[in-house]
């Protein structure tokens, strides 16, 4: 089983699929002939022509405007917004079109696109390339939301997406692109959008994030172990629709709910995880449920401290574990 990195699973997993379906094409600012921003299409270009990696204007509306018509018509264009942050002049593509083509069509046209989008912090990228988006678009049916932590997962889900009938926008955290490395294989495989995972087994209290802040978390809960706390670790995974089966199980497995995310905490995808816990398990709680994000400041610092103290880290997450656990 080949060790990749993250980018690399998307690179290999771009490739895998452009192979399979003649459909699958690229389009983005830079990803031809410079391979992206970060070089998750580095050799694409060379490998399927420049009929199927296409260098587009700077104009992301129109990236985004160009794929609704290619999927409608047929295609499977995977869209890259250079840095998330810069996807907003697409929004109303994405909410207004991409969403409600299916039903506004009455099933007669639907949209399978992919928009991938590398978002977050801790990478010295100041304001306009550190923000977290994910939550624009959490709530709006006809979307699916994805944010895969793993080079595994990262194959499996953008497999999955590609081969989505609608619309996914695909969040990948760039601070994990060559941060994690891990085991993917090489044959095709899918996993379920739309399905969190456990990440660790626990007794004590229960801790739910995903990207970044999951590995985090990971640590946090390694080093608390030997301090006799036992942490369950379930992974999201998709956002928008939330697992709501697995949140309630994860939640009832300890009483105790900690959500942990780097974007704002006030408006943040906690909070409605926390709402489907306190519709659906209030009575398996031992504890208010508490979530730990980001503060409410308008945008991450390009300060390095002040960027520092933007950031959650292992430390911060688990003290917040702690308070939990000997609530």
């Amino acid at each position: 089983m080949a060790i990749l990195s993250y980018i690399e699973a998307v690179t290999h997993t771009l490739r895998e699929e452009m192979k399979r379906d003649p459909r699958v094409f690229l389009l983005g600012e830079d990803v031809g002939v410079r391979g992206g921003v970060f070089r998750a299409t580095q050799g694409l270009i060379e490998e399927f022509g420049e009929e199927r990696v296409i260098d587009s204007p700077l104009t992301e509306s129109a990236i985004v405007g160009v794929s609704i018509g290619a999927a409608a018509y047929g295609l499977r264009p995977v869209a890259e917004i250079q840095f998330a942050d810069f996807i907003l002049p697409a929004v109303n593509q994405i909410i207004s079109e991409a969403a409600k083509i299916r039903y506004r069509s009455n099933n007669d046209w639907h949209v399978p696109l992919v928009i991938r989008a590398p978002y977050g912090g801790g990478v010295h990228g100041a304001l306009y390339h550190s923000q977290s988006m994910e939550r624009i678009f959490a709530g709006n049916p006809g979307l699916k939301i994805v944010a895969p932590a793993t080079p595994y997962d990262v194959k499996g889900l953008l497999t999955s997406a590609i081969r989505d009938e609608d619309p996914v926008l695909f969040f990948e955290h760039k601070r994990l692109y060559r941060s994690v490395k891990g085991e993917v294989p090489e044959q095709e495989y899918t996993l379920p959008i739309g399905k969190g995972d456990i990440k660790r087994e626990g007794s004590d209290i229960t801790v739910i994030s995903y990207g970044l802040t999951l590995h985090y978390v990971l640590q946090a809960a390694e080093s608390l172990a030997k301090e006799g706390i036992s942490t369950h670790v379930f992974d999201l995974m998709t956002l928008y629709p939330l697992d709501k089966e697995g949140i309630i199980e994860a939640a009832a497995k300890t009483g105790k709910v900690l959500i942990v995310h780097e974007d704002h905490k006030e408006g943040g995808i906690g909070g409605e995880v926390s709402a489907v816990i306190a519709e659906e398990a209030l009575f398996d709680l031992d504890a208010p449920i508490k979530r730990l994000g980001g503060p409410s400041i308008p945008a991450m610092p390009y300060s390095p401290p002040l960027e520092k103290f933007y950031m959650l880290n292992p430390d911060k997450i688990a003290q917040a574990m702690r308070e939990l656990a000997y609530f």
